[in-house]
């Protein structure tokens, strides 16, 4: 980044872009909830990032700074689509649903089972408030530390953790109903992953 910063190294830039782009993808896009929105947030997210090239501190990390830039421009997007809300033409649901793991060659019955459960969990994942939103993708996607989070989002651990566990007893209430649904081949703890 200092070699960008002070030299417009466009070389330099290609390689932050190339080991970031899939973690502030998947970041936008589980923020948002689609696919499509969370590429072009990503792709903004690096336009800012260039365009604010000047503003870095070499004292500060580059991820805080990418996830901010990231975290910011999802805010403002939830923010714009609260105001105009959108709606599709069709209502199935996409082939780009939500990212899914895949066992090895599970039953037709299994798969769709756990396709179920992921997919009412990125519906409750979007009902939960932002802050708390913000704090579970972090943590449970992107495999940040509460420590990193807290540096992040500029706000105390503590008010991390309190946000984790509030949002964690709110998506187990959302959940409850399709938890107690679901078939015993689909393991609970499993679903958020």
């Amino acid at each position: 980044m200092w070699r960008v910063k002070m030299q417009d190294d466009a070389a330099a830039f290609a390689e932050l872009v190339a080991r970031w782009q899939g973690p502030i993808q998947r970041l936008c896009t589980r923020m948002t909830g689609d696919s499509h929105r969370g590429e072009d947030l990503a792709q903004e997210t690096f336009v800012r990032l260039f365009g604010r090239r000047k503003d870095y501190e070499p004292s500060g990390r580059l991820s805080t700074f990418l996830w901010r830039i990231a975290l910011n421009l999802c805010y403002d997007e939830l923010r714009r689509l609260k105001r105009r809300p959108e709606s599709a033409l069709d209502d199935s649901t996409s082939e780009d649903g939500p990212p899914l793991l895949v066992a090895e060659e599970p039953g037709p019955d299994a798969a769709l089972a756990r396709r179920e459960c992921a997919e009412a969990v990125c519906q409750a994942l979007l009902r939960l408030a932002e802050p708390y939103r913000a704090v579970v993708v972090l943590r449970h996607y992107e495999g940040l530390k509460f420590r990193e989070i807290a540096e992040l989002l500029d706000i105390p651990e503590g008010t991390v953790k309190s946000r984790m566990a509030e949002a964690l007893t709110q998506l187990g209430r959302l959940l409850h109903p399709v938890l107690q649904g679901a078939e015993p081949t689909v393991p609970h703890e499993s679903i958020l992953l």
